[in-house]
């Protein structure tokens, strides 16, 4: 393999049919032991190298393959395992699983996004002892296993820079050195085995970085290229350009260099006429077919500028659900225009055959947009006034007369758990086995139960639990115009976590009301106010698959519009609190800080659109999660929100300083129990972070709630842990 031709930089790992989400969850459940998790894992590698060899491919992507999460691949690789963990005595298996889910007394790591996608890693720890040494042989166990099914792998490697750039920690700095010293002997060990090509993924650096940064890359690449008796080497950087990187990339002694050429551009090459360029001209992370007459003329520019031009992704294909021969019931005009992994890998082998000559390119089909002039008629009227609400102080005097809500008010995020009962409903509704009728029945009788535990645990704010909802965004997308959606389109989100993105295809409306039935129906319960819970339109085009014929600002802003129509009809309905999520807030931003300012002026007023149409009276709560906000937490700011609840428990109330220097002045939920976790906090744990917040955020602004939804977790977790969450805020409450 002395050439790498057509290639692809990662693909999919949980299986067509989330296999490996489903062996992950017997394991912790304890239905099966380790050798059977490890069979289900094998299974699943084989079938991968055996599909991308027959397909085509010149170049194989090995050690793409992970039970959790590639960053804490690379951490347990290196030793970097915090003492915590370490002294919990347990199997290697299980200290990976508690370094991702805690266990015990030991929290895990922080979870955040990568980069700006919806996937999430573990974010490292480095602590002031922390030495890295190679303790594990994963990559090479890996490849050995391809070749024994006569399949070449090229291992996959994070980088080293972006490791360190990703991982948390003061040791950090200065501890480049010894882990190219790990790299070094990774590599002489592969290369000892015949390993002919490795990959280094350097996504970092298509962001903004420092000279220090630069210095650091240009050291690594240096010291591991001039190693002795190495593999080639390939060093990626995708989800944009690579910017100043690329020059000091050009300048070390690595054989090949990956290019996103379909969030970047196409770069001077005037330094790579000795090296490889793979061109990365089919998207990896979005689901339209490949216009490959465009990307073979892409590809082609580079001929003649590059010593030898390969074909790829832009990035890696986890990002895209494995075969669209499995969809069934997509509407066909939309089908036809849709590749997944399967196909992006056809493509690019098809691109790469027409570059050499050795084929022509097949044009994708001609877009079909369902457009609506109605839709397109309203964003042509909007004034800036229909993005501005009454001022704060005046909202939040007509709120409190409205709600009399006590100090440190508590609630949860919107969802409670989906239980067995709940899927197995679902599924009868979808196989005709129940009707719409009786499918309704069981989920008023759900939210019925909901209702009554939150009252007797003592919660502030009621939310109706979302039981009929599969999912935050698909869940809209089923009612709204302008969408399809999936049978089998699962992308991992984390974990074991998987979601199947909605496709956006076409001008979006919204032909009914969508929540208004399922809050009035638990508002009538119960004295105490039940949130509304819509997802907000910056996280519904975040986690969808968005149609690329029309700037994301319009697309977001018909979203918006449907969603300030179903907050009209929820306030006439008499739901006094609404909440419009917006995790996806930070994960969209711009890597590079250039482009960062006009994302967010549409992002923010995208919300701005869908909630500034409520009375003052109407208490406006949004939701974020799970990324670093220090960087937008004026746009935060910006939102208007009432109420803000912001993930905050497993980094410690890291937000809190970002909120006083940005002098945050309406209400804040810092989160207090970390739900991607099965550990239940105890009150005396969520007593300290709501003093600590205390210090930050008055008492009459300060509320108390979990980091995000209550989806995924069982009621044995749940229940004491909003015990113990009420009874923490009762007790700082009385202390004021």
């Amino acid at each position: 393999m002395n050439t790498i031709g057509a290639t692809v930089l990662g693909y999919p790992r949980i299986g067509p049919r989330r296999e490996l989400k489903r062996a992950v969850e017997r394991y912790w459940s304890g239905a099966i032991d380790a050798p059977a998790l490890h069979g289900v894992g094998a299974d699943l590698r084989a079938a991968t190298w055996l599909d991308l060899r027959d397909a085509g491919l010149g170049s194989i992507p090995g050690n793409t393959f992970s039970y959790y999460d590639q960053v804490l691949d690379t951490a347990v690789l290196f030793d970097a395992v915090p003492r915590r963990f370490r002294a919990l005595d347990l199997s290697e298996v299980d200290t990976y699983f508690a370094m991702a889910r805690g266990h015990g007394d030991a929290p895990p790591l922080e979870l955040t996004k990568w980069f700006d996608t919806n996937y999430h890693y573990l974010v490292p720890e480095i602590e002031p002892d922390t030495s890295f040494r190679l303790v594990g042989d994963k990559p090479l166990a890996e490849y050995r296993e391809a070749l024994a099914l006569g399949v070449t792998t090229r291992p996959v490697l994070l980088g080293p820079v972006t490791f360190l750039l990703l991982a948390k920690g003061r040791g950090r700095p200065g501890l480049l050195g010894g882990l190219l010293d790990c790299y070094a002997e990774l590599l002489w060990t592969m290369a000892a085995e015949g390993v002919e090509w490795v990959q280094f993924d350097e996504p970092a650096f298509v962001g903004d970085r420092s000279a220090g940064d630069l210095a650091a890359l240009r050291e690594a690449y240096h010291r591991l290229g001039e190693l002795v008796d190495r593999p080639r080497m390939l060093v990626t950087g995708y989800y944009g350009d690579l910017g100043p990187a690329l020059d000091v990339l050009a300048s070390t002694p690595v054989e090949a260099i990956a290019l996103d050429l379909v969030a970047g551009r196409v770069p001077a090459l005037h330094a790579l006429r000795d090296k490889t360029v793979v061109a990365g001209v089919v998207d990896g992370r979005n689901i339209w077919r490949t216009d490959v007459p465009a990307a073979v003329a892409t590809a082609a520019t580079l001929l003649g500028t590059a010593g030898e031009v390969a074909v790829s992704t832009s990035s890696t294909l986890l990002h895209v659900p494995y075969d669209l021969d499995a969809e069934q019931s997509l509407p066909a005009p939309v089908r036809d225009r849709l590749a997944f992994a399967r196909q992006k890998v056809r493509e690019v082998v098809r691109i790469a055959e027409a570059l050499r000559g050795a084929a022509g390119p097949e044009p994708a089909p001609a877009a079909v947009v369902r457009r609506d002039d109605h839709v397109r008629a309203r964003i042509a009227s909007l004034r800036p006034e229909h993005r501005v609400r009454a001022p704060y102080a005046d909202r939040a005097a007509a709120q409190e007369a409205r709600l009399g809500l006590p100090p440190l008010a508590t609630t949860t995020i919107g969802s409670f758990p989906q239980t067995p009962a709940i899927r197995a409903a679902r599924a009868d509704l979808r196989a005709g086995r129940l009707d719409d009728a009786g499918y309704a029945e069981r989920m008023r009788a759900e939210i019925g139960r909901i209702i009554a535990l939150q009252e007797d645990i003592g919660l502030d704010v009621l939310v109706h639990g979302e039981p009929e909802r599969n999912d935050m965004v698909q869940y809209f997308a089923e009612h709204l115009e302008g969408f399809a959606t999936t049978e089998h389109g699962w992308v991992q989100s984390y974990g074991s976590r998987c979601v199947r993105p909605p496709v956006l295809h076409g001008d979006v409306s919204r032909p009914a009301p969508i929540t208004v039935p399922w809050s009035t129906y638990a508002q009538s319960l119960t004295d105490r106010p039940v949130k509304g819970m819509l997802t907000g339109p910056v996280t519904i085009l975040a986690w969808s698959f968005v149609r690329d014929d029309q700037p994301l600002a319009e697309t977001a802003n018909q979203v918006a519009l449907a969603l300030r129509d179903e907050i009209r009809d929820l306030e006439a309905a008499g739901i006094r609190i609404v909440q419009v999520d917006e995790p996806a807030l930070r994960e969209l931003l711009p890597l590079r800080a250039a482009e960062q300012a006009a994302y967010l002026e549409w992002a923010v007023g995208a919300f701005r659109l869908a909630t500034a149409g409520a009375s003052p009276a109407t208490q406006v709560h949004t939701h974020l999660c799970y990324s670093e906000f220090g960087e937008v937490i004026d746009a935060i700011d910006g939102l208007d929100a009432d109420v803000t609840t912001i993930e905050a428990a497993r980094s410690k109330m890291e937000v809190l300083s970002d909120l006083d220097r940005a002098g945050f002045g309406r209400g804040v939920g810092p989160g207090v129990y970390d739900i991607h976790s099965p550990r239940v906090p105890t009150t005396e744990e969520v007593v300290s972070l709501l003093e600590e917040a205390a210090r930050v955020v008055p008492g009459t602004r300060l509320w108390v709630n979990p980091d995000c939804g209550l989806k995924t977790r069982a009621y044995a977790e749940v229940e004491p842990a909003l015990r113990n969450l009420v009874a923490a805020a009762r007790q700082v409450r009385a202390a004021r």
